[in-house]
């Protein structure tokens, strides 16, 4: 699935038809324009497809887990099979529209000028879209536009996604498998967070920092959302958990938002980073999972300004508690599943009369 951003990839696709058409004019003393423009739609389209791995996903996932030395040829080789075939897909677009004199089989074939161009270019689009992945898509385009050049106050949701038990799997399985491991986790986090139009902003150790505009993250409870089809994703794919690493990973999970400043910081290496009690507090609530005995945490504040709960989710309160840092206790719920849920604050509300047994003990054990 593609990032939110769809203009981005819009403009890659119009950068790919610009190529083809620089080629006619350099090759073909602009002859045949709109055959240029066919080619190189046709070519980026592919390789764009094929770099997010929208078609031979497998592939993909299996040359990532090459060594060095033989992933670089080999993705130098996959990326001149999708030329090869966008080159042929165009050929045939542009016989069928009658825009060149050659035969389907010399419009389709590849001259080796032509892979050299196609590849220069290409080697410079996903450079571009690796360093868009790099600091991410949403950080990527505030960095262009110049957004927090300057410090801006904006409302933001947070979601702290930690996983359970990573340093005693780096203990059992050594650090460089715990790395691959983590790394799996963080890749899988990548769709749900994309689909429900989030943005990871930073990883810290073993815990991912996702993050919402304040009204985008409420719309349709995408910020709650979010968490469970993560969650679902790893159930889904849990027997190649087993098989790959030998357990299935767990995560906890912390929902808070309000008011932070966001700036660009950094000199030699700039980052966009957010200053305020929110992220303090996301990162608090986020501690009590624990010794509330849940996974996953969402304050009371938040819970009362999303519009409603996705279907098949409720809220359960647990009380107000004492944050690290903080002088006034903060009022959070743990999300399960269970039938489908009214407005927010009216299931807050609801929740606040069932039983606080399991807020008890957990506070009392604190």
């Amino acid at each position: 699935m593609l990032p939110q951003h769809g203009w981005f990839w819009a403009i890659m696709l119009v950068a790919c038809g610009g190529a083809g058409l620089l080629y006619n004019l350099l090759f073909a003393g602009g002859a045949t324009p709109l055959a240029g423009l066919i080619y190189g739609l046709a070519v980026g389209s592919i390789a764009l497809a094929f770099d997010r791995g929208l078609i031979l996903t497998g592939l993909q996932a299996r040359m990532r887990r090459l060594p060095a030395m033989i992933y670089v040829p080999a993705a130098e080789l996959a990326y001149v099979v999708m030329i090869c075939l966008g080159i042929a897909l165009g050929g045939a677009i542009v016989c069928a529209l009658g825009l060149t004199p050659d035969t389907l089989l010399e419009a389709m074939w590849i001259t080796p000028r032509v892979l050299a161009y196609s590849l220069a270019v290409s080697a410079i689009l996903v450079f571009v879209v690796r360093m868009r992945d790099l600091i991410g898509g949403e950080v990527f385009v505030n960095f262009l536009v110049g957004r927090y050049h300057r410090p801006v106050r904006e409302e933001r949701i947070f979601l702290f996604l930690d996983v359970v038990g990573s340093t005693a799997f780096a203990e059992t399985h050594g650090d460089l498998k715990a790395q691959a491991y983590l790394s799996a986790i963080f890749a899988a986090l990548a769709e749900p967070v994309r689909r429900n139009l989030g943005s990871t902003d930073d990883y810290i150790g073993d815990m991912a920092m996702i993050t919402w505009p304040m009204e985008r993250g409420l719309k349709k409870g995408r910020c709650v959302t979010c968490v469970f089809d993560v969650l679902d994703r790893i159930e889904a794919e849990a027997e190649t958990w087993r098989a790959r690493f030998g357990t299935v990973p767990r995560l906890r999970a912390a929902l808070h938002g309000g008011a932070v400043v966001t700036a660009e910081v950094g000199i030699d290496r700039h980052k966009i980073a957010y200053f305020g009690d929110a992220v303090n507090v996301t990162a608090r609530i986020e501690a009590l999972c624990r010794p509330l005995g849940t996974e996953i945490l969402i304050s009371d504040d938040l819970l009362a300004r999303l519009p409603g709960l996705p279907p098949g989710i409720a809220a359960r309160s647990l009380g107000a508690h004492a944050l690290r840092g903080r002088g006034q206790p903060l009022s959070v719920s743990t999300l399960e599943r269970g039938a489908a849920s009214a407005s927010g604050p009216l299931q807050a509300e609801a929740s606040a009369h069932q039983d606080p047994g399991p807020a008890r003990v957990a506070a009392g054990a604190r």
